[in-house]
């Protein structure tokens, strides 16, 4: 079993960063393949960018520029630093863990863009 716990969610001014991390418990987080997914209210949950265990980096055309996702395998903890936000990024940020069929959730962290 894999716990996934966020931080590094708040409130922010449009055109600020903000850093997510996402701190993983167990022995298997170097072979998952880790993602930051987003929810805004009313919406559905949708991919912002993930990170397989070779380090090979997927992102939503909405993020491409400003967001980078990153990893540390020795810390068991991935990483989504974000620039240039803006309004509409406004939504509650979850880790995601996957690998084959299994598929592992944070709690969520809420980040809140300002205009």
């Amino acid at each position: 079993q894999v716990q996934l716990v966020e931080s590094g969610g708040g409130l922010v001014q449009a055109g600020g960063s903000l850093r997510l991390s996402c701190a993983a418990s167990g022995n298997i987080f170097s072979i998952l393949t880790m993602g930051w997914y987003r929810q805004a209210p009313g919406k559905q949950r949708d991919l912002v960018a993930d990170i397989t265990n070779g380090g090979r980096t997927t992102y939503a055309d909405s993020v491409k520029g400003r967001f980078t996702i990153s990893r540390d395998n020795a810390k068991n903890t991935v990483y989504l630093q974000m620039n240039g936000l803006k309004p509409e990024d406004t939504a509650v940020y979850y880790c995601n863990g996957r690998m084959g069929l299994s598929r592992y959730w944070g709690q969520g962290t809420q980040v809140t863009v300002s205009s």
